[in-house]
């Protein structure tokens, strides 16, 4: 069972309201019928690609996912799917690494949001890269792709590319044609993350620009227009025109969405106190067309109430809460969940679960049942498979370990007097430096070693790091979890 409840306050400037809390990347959303669905970037975290649903654009629940396992043809960094809706069918574009190869753009359909989706390949693979496919009509009604080059790889210009798709969305046929590139100094080395609306006479391009991710980055949002789909295309004299705030910094890659006849933008960016350690996180601001015919966000202070949010999975009922992620190369995790306790086998690298979070102070906790554990159990901060901090336990033996770039160093082992069960608690502040303490009665928790870990290592460059729990043995080996807990 899976609660939440709450008591945190956001303040938002610029209009800019969180509505997906945490890792968010790349956030895109339709309207079909009353409700709205959305989709995210989820890279190297399995299942790939959440589908969410909201009547308000606000408030958010996780339905199902585009894939559980990946396809075929696929072998990581799942990244910015676009969701579409056109003739009772729903379409999610997306880019993928294919094997043997380099970024391509695929597409999967579904009858109904929540799916199940038909993974239907890649549709376009570039030498240098092909990623941020978004699907838009012309003039006359014809169905095209539109997707950036990713060129940046190999530090060159990046067009934005155009090209008709049949019907089926199978396969690009005819030319393809280049719409724009950049070529302003605010665009940086790149230009990415296209997604278009048509009112009155212009099709409307909204775009982001520069460094995406990470400590460094300086993304922005800028807006083209054009009479024709084809172009020419003319960038706002006024762009950038969404960048960074007191709260909010790097600012991009989103859709544009309508409801109640005013017209708001879904997109990322990160939150300036937690930055890369919660990620990019799913933010909305109203826009309005000005007699000009451009596009302006509306400048108001608003004050946006996120609740405290809590959460504790008692482990009932059979499958693991959609809450869970694990890693993309350890496909399905292998686990057994019944009478409210969860059976996670292990891996010799240790086999991992995944929480997001939602802010750079938080804490978490489980409870093991070691009498019925074969396998280390622990909790964990995680970057990725080769970056991860842990504190795992059996028997009477506790291990305090880190992952670094792959490299594994034990940074203490004690003993403790097992009382066939054992509370590990993991406190982390400013994302990055972490405490570790167990209990044997769930009363008085002894820190493990004096000092905080320093963890700053951990998020890869275009991810957050994820809270969670970590089985590390052989396969056979079971690590055996009574319930995890955070205050995210």
């Amino acid at each position: 069972m899976l609660i939440i409840f709450g008591g945190l306050t956001v303040t938002v400037a610029q209009a800019q309201e969180l509505v997906l809390p945490g890792d968010y990347p790349d956030p895109s959303v339709v309207k079909i019928g009353k409700n709205y669905w959305a989709t995210a970037t989820t890279s190297n975290w399995m299942p790939a690609f959440p589908i969410l649903k909201s009547k308000d654009l606000k408030k958010w629940e996780t339905r199902s996912f585009v894939f559980e396992k990946r396809p075929d043809w696929a072998d990581y960094y799942f990244w910015a799917p676009e969701i579409s809706y056109e003739n009772g069918r729903v379409y999610v574009y997306y880019s993928a690494k294919k094997k043997d190869g380099n970024l391509c753009l695929g597409v999967a359909s579904a009858e109904r949001p929540e799916g199940p989706y038909k993974d239907h390949g890649p549709l376009m693979c570039q030498e240098v890269g092909s990623i941020d496919g978004f699907p838009m009509r012309d003039e006359n009604g014809k169905l095209y792709l539109i997707w950036k080059e990713d060129a940046n790889s190999v530090s060159k210009p990046t067009p934005i590319w155009i090209s008709e798709m049949n019907e089926e969305r199978t396969a690009l046929i005819g030319e393809k044609q280049e719409l724009f590139r950049n070529t302003e100094k605010w665009e940086g080395n790149l230009v990415e993350g296209v997604s278009m609306m048509r009112h009155g006479e212009y099709y409307y391009a909204f775009y982001a620009a520069d460094a995406c991710c990470g400590p460094g980055c300086n993304y922005v949002t800028g807006i083209a227009r054009s009479k024709s789909l084809f172009g020419p295309w003319e960038k706002y004299q006024n762009n950038p025109v969404l960048k960074n705030s007191e709260k909010w910094k790097c600012p991009g890659h989103g859709t544009p969405v309508e409801m109640d006849g005013k017209y708001y933008f879904l997109y990322h960016a990160y939150e300036s106190k937690s930055h890369q350690y919660v990620g990019r996180q799913g933010l909305l601001i109203e826009f309005r067309f000005t007699p000009e015919g451009w596009i302006e966000f509306i400048d108001e202070e608003q004050v946006s109430s996120l609740e405290h949010l809590s959460l504790k999975d008692d482990f009932e009922g059979r499958k693991l809460s959609k809450d869970w992620q694990w890693s993309i190369f350890q496909e399905t995790p292998k686990y057994r969940q019944r009478n409210g306790r969860l059976h996670l086998y292990g891996l010799p690298q240790g086999r991992i679960l995944g929480q997001k979070i939602l802010r750079e102070n938080f804490v978490a906790e489980t409870e093991i049942q070691l009498k019925k554990t074969t396998a280390e159990a622990g909790l964990a901060a995680i970057g990725d498979d080769e970056n991860i901090v842990s504190v795992t336990a059996r028997n009477d033996l506790l291990r305090l370990s880190v992952i670094k770039k792959g490299n594994p160093t034990m940074i203490v082992e004690r003993n403790f007097d097992s009382r066939g069960k054992i509370y590990l608690r993991m406190e982390v502040y400013e994302g990055h430096r972490i405490c570790f303490s167990f209990s044997t009665d769930k009363k008085v928790y002894t820190r493990i070693i004096e000092e905080n870990i320093d963890a700053s290592y951990l998020p890869p460059w275009d991810r957050a790091i994820r809270a969670g729990l970590i089985a590390r043995g052989t396969d056979s080996g079971v690590a055996v979890f009574d319930n995890f807990w955070m205050n995210k």
